[in-house]
């Protein structure tokens, strides 16, 4: 474990391998620096041959750490290695949060709510639909097909190049969500009142194929879980047809609020001098 330990206050992290990418370390940051808390939050990498070991030492407390973030490619080893994963992750096999309370090692997976809550941010009453499209059925999809599915939504169609992948995720999820092959992506947004993008089209400035989104409801809102860049050239072909869109940046600072509650005690807001902080971050990288 690193030795320059915070003196005073909970000690969090981010731990993923690689991890220098993540902007975790700016947002807890700053909101601990906003609310005037003692404590710390930083990156540890760890590797995958060396991750039950770094569980183990949080479960021992000899890491002095009392929580912290679980990024790629540790979030279903965290799960499994939890000692009380929640109803969310279980569903989800996979977990990004962890704390430790009366010597167990807790766990959960916010990226639901990270989801949900930027939506109603940004643009209240994206709910008000029965009906969801989401586009890809890999891990990151796995979260938002599960928020959607218990915000109320009734129908939720996957549309993924190799079916049978969307398929195993209607066989978790439950019988509101479909499973589609490619194909079938114009039919089944016919009167939807939501888009969700949960693949990597349109990722650092990429093109994405041509999608026609008129077939959607005309007060639909179309979102993109990439948020590099903000503005995906999937949501560029959204907005000229038409659309609101949400991008995807409120997706990863609201899904850090509810860690930094649990191990800093107090619920932090993500506001607009915090978004601009971690827009600047991007822009310099």
């Amino acid at each position: 474990m690193d030795d320059s330990r915070e003196t005073f206050g909970p000690n969090a992290f981010v731990t993923g391998f690689p991890v220098r990418h993540s902007r975790s370390p700016l947002i807890h940051g700053y909101w601990l620096k906003k609310l005037g808390l003692r404590g710390s939050y930083r990156p540890y990498e760890v590797a995958p041959a060396d991750f039950a070991a770094f569980m183990g030492s949080l479960k021992d407390q000899s890491s002095q750490f009392i929580g912290g973030n679980v990024t790629i490619p540790h979030k279903e080893m965290a799960c499994r290695l939890a000692d009380r994963p929640d109803e969310l992750s279980q569903e989800l096999g996979a977990s990004n949060t962890l704390w430790l309370a009366e010597g167990k090692l807790h766990s959960t997976n916010t990226d639901g709510q990270g989801f949900t809550a930027n939506l109603d941010a940004r643009h209240p009453g994206w709910d008000k639909h029965d009906t969801v499209v989401i586009l890809g059925a890999g891990g990151a999809s796995r979260a938002v097909i599960q928020a959607v599915r218990d915000r109320g939504f009734r129908e939720i169609h996957v549309v993924n190049r190799t079916a049978a992948r969307a398929q195993e995720l209607a066989d978790r999820f439950g019988e509101k969500v479909h499973a589609h092959p490619m194909g079938a992506l114009a039919e089944v947004m016919k009167g939807a009142g939501l888009f969700v993008n949960t693949t990597s089209l349109g990722m650092d400035g990429e093109t994405a194929p041509a999608i026609d989104f008129l077939p959607l409801d005309e007060n639909a809102v179309v979102t993109d879980i990439v948020y590099v860049p903000l503005k995906t050239s999937l949501l560029k072909q959204a907005e000229e047809q038409g659309f609101v869109i949400v991008d995807g940046l409120g997706m990863l600072l609201h899904q850090a609020v509810p860690g930094f509650e649990k191990w800093f005690g107090k619920r932090p807001v993500v506001d607009d001098e915090l978004r601009a902080l971690i827009v600047a971050d991007m822009e310099k990288h």
